[in-house]
């Protein structure tokens, strides 16, 4: 290709991409007659590309014949969000990884689920292997013990009742009031350790995050000799935590 050619451009996706820009200027709908000719492209391109969008998802047919932004699309937005507000704390994360030379974990409680959001690793600060999903591993993971901490009972007793406490290393707890009476008498609160519970070798600390209302979870893992340095990495856990809450909290 000569220096001077521009990029290859593929024509219905910018059609597509115009129709979709112009459907979002009418709140309340609009034809596709109008949308033809608010984009200039013929009817018959304009129907045709219409109906692929609303098959996919990404535009609505009214009864009344007009269109308007479909569900896919609103979920991509609301995805593309999620990356706005993380690109915003992912360097206190990467902060905290090369202070503490740990790799560090973001974690959100969503839909009954404890769910990783982020890693933050490197050559000199490995993450942990994953082995067993939080899904099934949250009672094991300081990540998932510091949210389990801060839901209320009512809360507490809904995951427990849907989640069974599998045994993953021998230092597993697996009994859910000794759980819970653990959970209430962390020393360290609000953070919470997990002290090989997930996988032997491997020490973890985390504390609670929010994002705006969500409840979350900010921690690091470390190998289990440098365990007399938990006190420290808790003092550097907790400003960074609310960092990260007063940057996911913003409004975009």
């Amino acid at each position: 290709m000569g220096a001077s050619e521009g990029p290859t451009l593929i024509t219905s996706v910018q059609r597509a991409f115009r129709l979709l820009e112009a459907v979002g200027a009418h709140a309340n709908g609009a034809p596709a007659k109008q949308l033809a000719r608010e984009t200039g492209l013929p009817l018959a391109t304009a129907y045709h590309l219409l109906r692929t969008l609303v098959h996919d998802g990404y535009l609505r047919k009214l009864d009344d014949g007009g269109f308007i932004l479909g569900d896919k699309l609103r979920t991509l937005h609301t995805g593309g969000r999620g990356q706005a507000l993380l690109s915003r704390v992912r360097p206190a994360l990467a902060a905290l990884r090369d202070e503490l030379s740990t790799a560090a974990y973001l974690t959100f409680y969503e839909d009954g689920e404890i769910r990783v959001a982020e890693i933050v690793d490197g050559p000199r600060a490995p993450r942990v292997d994953l082995w067993v999903g939080f899904e099934d591993a949250a009672h094991a993971t300081a990540l998932g013990k510091t949210v389990l901490r801060e839901l209320d009972d009512e809360a507490r007793k809904d995951y427990l009742s849907r989640h069974q406490l599998a045994d993953l290393t021998p230092r597993t707890i697996t009994d859910p009031p000794e759980l819970l009476r653990r959970l209430d008498a962390a020393p360290l609160a609000p953070a919470v350790t997990d002290l090989e519970e997930y996988t032997l070798g491997t020490v973890c600390v985390a504390v609670p995050v929010y994002s705006g209302d969500t409840l979350g979870s900010l921690g690091v893992s470390l190998p289990a000799d440098r365990l007399s340095r938990l006190e420290a990495v808790r003092a550097r856990l907790l400003p960074t935590a609310s960092r990260v809450t007063r940057g996911l909290s913003l409004t975009i």
